[in-house]
C-alpha cells in the first residue's frame, strides 16, 4: 500500500490539511504553555486547620483528560452514525468514516484511561480502583472498540467486515451514556467528582485554557480523522484495482488458451 502511493505521488495531504495541521501544531504548543505554565496549581486553605490542600500540579491534566474524554464521545458517536448508514446504504463513504472514528477514538480513550490513571495517583493516592463505575465502563468501552478493530482486522471479506463492524459499534455506543453519567447514577461507587465546568466551579484562566483544550483536540481530531480516512480510501482503492487486475489478467490467460496459468495463478 506505502509503495504503491509512493510511486503514484499520492498522498494523504492537501493544502487546507497542512494549513489544519499547522493550526492544530501552534494550539497544541499554546495549551501546553497555558495549560504546565501560566496556569496555577489547585492550592486551597483548609477553613479549620490552616493547612494546604488541593488537587496542586496534578489539576493541570485537567486541561488535557477532559477535552480527550469529551472527544473520545465525538468520535465513537461519529462512528455510530457512519456504521449506521453504511447498514442503511451500503456504500463505501459510510464505511470508510465509520472504520476511521472507531481508530482515532480508541486511540483517544486509551490517553483517557492513562492521563486519568496519572491524575489519580497524587489525587487519589491510586493509579487504579476497580471499583469505581467511571472507569470500568470507560475500560469496557475501549475493550468493545478494540475488539471491533480487531474483528475487521481478523475477517477477510471486506463487505462482511463492514457489516459486522458497523453491527458491533452500534452496540458498543451504548456504553457511552453509562460512562457519561456514571458518576450520576452511581455516586457512591465512584471517585470522580461531578462535572466542574457543569456546576460553573471554574472561571477566568482556569476557564479559558479548558475551552483552549476543546478548541485544540477539535483541531486534533478533525486532523487524524481526516487523514485517516484518506488513507482508508486509497487502501480499498488499491484492494479493488488490485483485484480488478488480476482478474483482468486471468481472463487474458484464458482467451489465449494459457489455462493452465490461470488455474495456477489462483492457486
Amino acid at each position: 500500500m506505502t509503495e504503491t502511493m509512493a510511486t503514484n505521488g499520492t498522498t494523504t495531504g492537501s493544502r487546507g490539511s497542512r494549513v489544519l495541521g499547522a493550526a492544530t501544531l501552534l494550539g497544541l504548543a499554546t495549551l501546553l504553555l497555558f495549560a504546565f505554565g501560566l496556569t496555577e496549581a489547585d492550592i486551597r486553605l483548609h477553613p479549620t486547620t490552616g493547612e494546604e490542600i488541593g488537587q496542586f500540579d496534578a489539576v493541570r491534566l485537567l486541561y488535557l483528560h477532559v477535552p480527550l474524554a469529551v472527544f473520545t464521545y465525538v468520535a465513537f458517536v461519529l462512528c455510530a452514525f457512519a456504521s449506521a448508514g453504511y447498514l442503511i446504504r451500503r456504500t463505501p463513504w459510510f464505511d470508510t468514516m465509520a472504520h476511521a472514528a472507531a481508530e482515532v477514538g480508541t486511540v483517544f480513550c486509551g490517553l483517557v484511561l492513562v492521563t486519568g490513571s496519572i491524575w489519580g495517583r497524587p489525587v487519589w493516592n491510586t493509579w487504579w480502583e476497580w471499583g469505581d463505575v467511571r472507569l470500568m465502563t470507560t475500560l469496557v468501552l475501549f475493550l468493545m472498540f478494540t475488539g471491533y478493530l480487531a474483528l475487521r482486522r481478523a475477517t477477510v471479506d471486506p463487505r462482511a467486515a463492514a457489516r459486522r463492524g458497523a453491527v458491533v459499534a452500534l452496540v458498543a455506543v451504548l456504553d457511552l451514556p453509562l460512562v457519561n453519567r456514571s458518576v450520576e447514577w452511581w455516586e457512591n461507587r465512584t471517585l470522580h467528582q461531578k462535572s466542574t465546568l457543569g456546576e460553573l466551579k471554574i472561571q477566568d484562566l482556569t476557564l479559558f485554557t479548558l475551552m483552549l483544550g476543546f478548541l485544540v483536540f477539535g483541531l486534533v481530531l478533525a486532523w487524524l480523522l481526516l487523514h485517516r480516512f484518506r488513507v482508508g480510501w486509497l487502501e480499498r482503492e488499491d484492494a479493488e484495482h488490485g483485484i480488478a487486475a488480476d482478474i483482468a489478467e486471468r481472463r487474458a490467460a484464458i482467451d489465449e488458451g494459457d489455462v493452465d496459468a490461470a488455474v495456477g495463478e489462483g492457486t
